[in-house]
């Protein structure tokens, strides 16, 4: 693996943590696809830095579990916008 990329996944991983991030926040503030973070954080960043990479999991696994939740205040969001305070 080349260098560049062990240290990408250090840095996103460290993102992650220091933030609380989701995958799609961490690849826009990278410049990366949610698909290029997953890979780090779960298969590139487990050979570089095991512990790294399972307290980074917690953080998207945790992120993940509340991730509907978060689409429901969006979508509810939206639909205040849209239509006024009628709710």
């Amino acid at each position: 693996m080349k260098d560049y990329i062990e240290e990408r996944a250090v840095s996103i991983a460290n993102y992650i943590i220091d933030s609380n991030a989701t995958v799609r926040q961490t690849a826009k503030a990278f410049g990366v696809s949610k698909s290029t973070v997953h890979k780090d954080v779960t298969e590139r960043l487990t050979q570089v830095n095991p512990a790294l990479a399972a307290e980074a999991r917690k953080v998207l696994d945790v992120n993940k579990s509340e991730r509907h939740i978060r689409g429901g205040l969006a979508t509810k969001e939206k639909y205040l916008h849209q239509h006024g305070s009628m709710v």
